[in-house]
């Protein structure tokens, strides 16, 4: 009984990573779990890779959208660069679902040390 209840925890853990790194809407979460300062270290550090994405990718996307508003000549070529970038973020959300589906560590180079030292002294 108690291994079965072991079970459930441990698959309970990973559904909560997969909300974590949902497109868009991990966002929520991951945010109050890291304003809570609760959850596990693995949860926290989940968090700051999902908000981290997050903002790069509202960030960008609000800045390339601006761009193609104000030029005229690049709009086409900064509409293109926007969607690539879209792409990517919701493909790299995916990818980490199935890194939590293989049960492999949720690392990206570059963006796992800004999260570890911008969002993760800032909240």
């Amino acid at each position: 009984m108690n291994n079965n209840k072991q079970l459930e925890n441990f698959q309970l853990k990973r559904l909560q990573l997969f909300v974590l790194v949902t497109p868009v809407l991990g966002f929520f979460p991951a945010m109050w779990i890291l304003y809570r300062q609760k959850g596990s270290a693995q949860h926290q550090a989940v968090s700051r890779l999902a908000i981290t994405l997050t903002l790069t990718w509202l960030l960008g996307n609000i800045l390339l959208q601006a761009g193609a508003e104000v030029g005229e000549s690049e709009a086409i070529a900064l509409l293109l660069i926007n969607s690539l970038l879209t792409t990517s973020y919701f493909i790299i959300s995916f990818g980490l679902m199935i890194r939590i589906w293989k049960r492999q560590p949720l690392w990206l180079p570059g963006i796992s040390r800004i999260a570890e030292k911008i969002v993760g002294k800032h909240l």
